[in-house]
């Protein structure tokens, strides 16, 4: 053990006995109650008696609602505060509770109004295109085809009569040959005529077949295919004005959201109020980011309070338990409603204090405020009929707890076992009996008592050294 050590703890042990012996000169400011009518010795005692222990916690908290409707900046990538509600004051629904600054947002909606009215532009010009391509198709199946196919049709006619006129002809020189007018050249002219007539009629109907089969299938593709096109134009500048569309009413909802509305009834308060102490309350020309909490409307109806429980103490409670509830002149009875799993940051700023935040419902009361102090009492337990010691009689040693009774004989000691304990008062489950006298703070009186209470340091030292050592 080094020097510097060896000081600290005599040190800690100077700083014990001098902060016991201020405990005894402000015991002695209540001793009255506890002084007996023994002149024997000039010792502060407690006669042992029974009687009924509440073990209670008691912590500080504040009201608040279980139920709040948050109140938020809806306007995309934040803005600047104009004009915000006083807190406090009661809205109902409608009401303006904060302005927002709307200039940018104006701004943005006239640059997307210019965006849409392009695109419907473009929409329209598209529609035109596909009824131009709609029309092109009904134009060619019931006027060109048809037109070009009368042509052919005509000249198929045609053909079919001049190879008719051509047949007749070589018949009628077949005739004359027989009888010498006409010669056998002049037949042959005849017959070529025939065959003449004969291929452009067969010209004719292939032109017929290949209009058919082909000229119009063709045509059909590439007129259907320019009003596929167009459709997929329009479909696209649809497309495009319903997005500029959803764009510009997303900017006017924007502008809209720089105005914030109560949609309940009851009193505006800052989140701060509702121990939302991380949360900044907002001012005139703060800048705020989008869904920030701005406000906060509380149910009056689901009001609580909530508080910290050492993490000695949260082991035995329970939800269900009662509480009670004091609000400067107001005392309410409550109940613990739950208890969170996980503890709250301990730091410096906390005193290195390790706690449960524990909600306790409170019934319905007029004039419940958030923000409202409260001073919080949890039933831990109660005990009927039990003996009791103060706590400052009992004095722990290296065998065990110990009291030290005034008997005939004088002071003697007494090994205890004691049970649950508050404040103030512990139970005595053996080791003592009903109408003993025990001493007060007996460091202050009794040498064995500042032995033991010495002893138990100096092993509690030698055990942290060895640890260190280790």
């Amino acid at each position: 053990m080094s020097a510097s050590n060896t000081a600290s703890r005599w040190l800690k042990r100077l700083l014990v006995l001098a902060l016991l012996a201020g405990g005894t000169l402000a015991l002695g400011a209540i001793a009255p109650r506890f002084m007996t009518s023994s002149t024997k010795v000039k010792h502060l005692t407690h006669k042992v008696s029974r009687g009924d222990l509440a073990v209670m916690v008691t912590e500080n908290g504040a009201v608040e609602s279980s139920n709040n409707k948050e109140i938020k900046c809806m306007v995309k990538g934040g803005s600047t505060v104009l004009w915000v509600i006083e807190t406090g004051t009661m809205v109902k629904p409608g009401d303006e509770l904060v302005k927002l600054d709307q200039a940018q947002i104006e701004d943005k909606i006239l640059q997307q109004k210019i965006v849409y009215e392009n695109a419907m532009a473009n929409k329209i010009t598209a529609e035109s295109d596909v009824a131009v391509a709609k029309t092109s198709i009904t134009e060619y199946l019931e006027g060109t085809y048809q037109a070009e196919k009368s042509n052919i049709e005509k000249e198929i006619f045609e053909a079919e009569q001049a190879l008719r006129k051509a047949e007749l002809a070589v018949q009628s020189a077949l005739r004359l040959t027989a009888k010498g007018v006409v010669k056998d050249l002049q037949l042959e002219g005849e017959q070529f005529a025939v065959d003449s007539a004969r291929k452009d009629l067969e010209l004719k109907k292939t032109k017929l077949e290949s209009l058919e089969k082909y000229n119009k299938v063709k045509s059909l593709q590439e007129l259907q295919s320019k009003l596929r096109a167009a459709e997929a134009k329009l479909a696209s500048y649809e497309a495009s004005l319903s997005l500029e569309q959803a764009r510009l009413e997303r900017e006017k909802k924007q502008l809209e959201n720089c105005i914030i509305r109560a949609e309940t009834e009851g009193m505006v308060i800052f989140p701060s109020m509702a121990a939302w102490k991380d949360t900044p309350d907002i001012t005139e020309g703060a800048v705020v980011r989008e869904q920030q909490t701005l406000l906060m409307i509380p149910d009056f109806s689901q009001m609580q309070v909530k508080v910290g429980i050492h993490e000695s103490k949260v082991d035995r409670l329970k939800v269900g338990m009662k509480a009670k509830i004091q609000l400067q002149e107001l005392i309410l009875e409550g109940e613990v409603s739950e208890i969170a799993e996980v503890t709250r940051p301990a730091g410096w700023w906390t005193g290195n204090l390790v706690k449960y935040d524990t909600i306790i419902k409170l019934p319905q009361h007029p004039g419940l405020k958030p923000g409202m102090s409260a001073v919080v009492d949890i039933v831990l337990a109660e005990h009927k009929d039990v003996l009791t010691v103060p706590v400052a009689a009992v004095i722990e040693g290296t065998g065990g707890l110990f009291c030290w009774v005034q008997t005939a004989e004088g002071v003697r000691k007494r090994l205890v076992r004691v049970g649950d304990t508050n404040d103030q008062f512990s139970i005595i489950l053996d080791g003592l009996s009903e109408s003993d006298e025990v001493i007060l703070n007996p460091l202050a009186y009794i040498e064995e008592a500042q032995e033991l209470a010495m002893e138990l340091d100096q092993r509690t030292d030698k055990n942290a050294d060895k640890g260190a050592d280790k």
